[in-house]
């Protein structure tokens, strides 16, 4: 399994009624442990656990003890699984305890912890991604938030698809393409202050739409339509009172056609879902990474787009002048004149990137350019 798919698959877990007695082995399954293994398992054959809660506990050898919790004591449960020494004996490298209601976890290797609400640990998947025998680096790590809204919207893309075929054509691919840019924008605009309050795109389309999706469309039509209406102009526009709480937003981003695909049932949970992640926490080249999502390699090329990864981005500009950079900083130390030199020399660096598809190259460098001088 990928890191998409161990995404999809422990959002799924959390999502659903939190059953204690099948909550270890329904973690483990979310992380590519195989049916024999979840079976062996259970039955007692490789599960070393010592815990002795009202459930029991789950112990993988060399990787993990997990125990659910009394209600309000999951502190309490993780720190008698640290003690435990058949969490020493069997090298466990992660300890877990939640009680559906809190869920903390600690890396026995490294001493890094999560603490969270149940709902909210699928936030953290990529802190238990050595699970599944994925190596993690600091990128990926960081780029955990970005790769459940690269999921999420990459299902999102293919359920429209199937109630909406000929917007997947070469005809309509871009209105497709456009529209997605345009959800993009108003996620980050309701967790970032553009829009009045927060939530209110999200909350807006689960109000206003049936919950059979038969009218999301029009809903999600008439906000697109008020942000690109001036508001003396709107009620000639038939911009409905209910879309009034929305701005103006020039550039372009809302002219032209406001069709909408269709939605289903599905589709309405997904956009729903997706505007139920702290967007305040992803980073701009979400764009970049939702073209890696929805475009296949053959497609991509086809239409002259190149998307490269953060990590591969960092490849180039680390050995090309970042590494150089944040040495001559941390020389600098306090020193003005140096400081200022430094700072001089950064404000004349130009990047020029000939295949700029999603832009995320320059995306990159400019956020690193300017978290660096922000040292500076």
């Amino acid at each position: 399994m990928n890191a998409v798919e161990i995404e999809a698959a422990i959002s799924d877990l959390a999502y659903q009624p939190f059953d204690p007695a099948e909550f270890p082995y329904a973690f483990l399954e979310a992380f590519g442990n195989r049916a024999t293994t979840i079976k062996r398992l259970r039955s007692g054959a490789t599960n070393k656990s010592d815990f002795s809660g009202p459930w029991g506990g789950v112990l993988q050898t060399s990787n993990i003890h997990l125990a659910v919790a009394d209600a309000g004591e999951v502190t309490a449960t993780l720190q008698a699984l640290k003690a435990s020494p058949a969490t020493r004996k069997a090298k466990a490298r992660y300890i877990l305890a939640t009680d559906g209601v809190d869920f903390e976890a600690e890396d026995l290797q490294t001493g890094e912890t999560v603490a969270c609400s149940y709902e909210s640990f699928p936030d953290h998947f990529g802190f238990f991604l050595p699970l599944a025998g994925i190596t993690t680096v600091k990128q990926v790590r960081d780029s955990s938030f970005d790769i459940r809204a690269t999921s999420r919207l990459n299902r999102l893309y293919v359920e429209l698809l199937k109630d909406n075929p000929t917007w997947g054509t070469e005809e309509q691919r871009h209105e497709m393409n456009h529209f997605m840019a345009r959800l993009i924008f108003c996620f980050f605009a309701e967790d970032t202050d553009i829009f009045s309050g927060s939530g209110l795109f999200t909350d807006t389309v689960a109000q206003m739409s049936s919950r059979d999706a038969a009218n999301t469309h029009e809903v999600i039509s008439k906000i697109f339509l008020a942000m690109n209406t001036q508001k003396s102009e709107r009620s000639a526009a038939g911009v409905p009172r209910w879309a009034d709480g929305f701005p103006y937003v020039n550039g372009g981003l809302f002219s032209g056609s406001v069709e909408v695909p269709n939605f289903s049932k599905i589709a309405r949970s997904y956009l729903l879902h997706i505007g139920s992640l702290d967007w305040t926490q992803i980073n701009p080249d979400i764009f970049g990474s939702m073209i890696q999502a929805v475009a296949d390699d053959e497609e991509r090329g086809a239409l002259g787009m190149h998307y490269t990864s953060v990590p591969n981005i960092l490849k180039v500009l680390n050995p090309l002048f970042l590494d150089e950079l944040n040495e001559k900083l941390e020389e600098a130390g306090d020193n003005p004149r140096k400081l200022l030199n430094l700072r001089n020399r950064m404000a004349r660096i130009r990047v020029f990137d000939p295949a700029c598809g999603s832009g995320n190259f320059l995306v990159i460098v400019y956020g690193l350019l300017l978290y660096c001088k922000h040292f500076v």
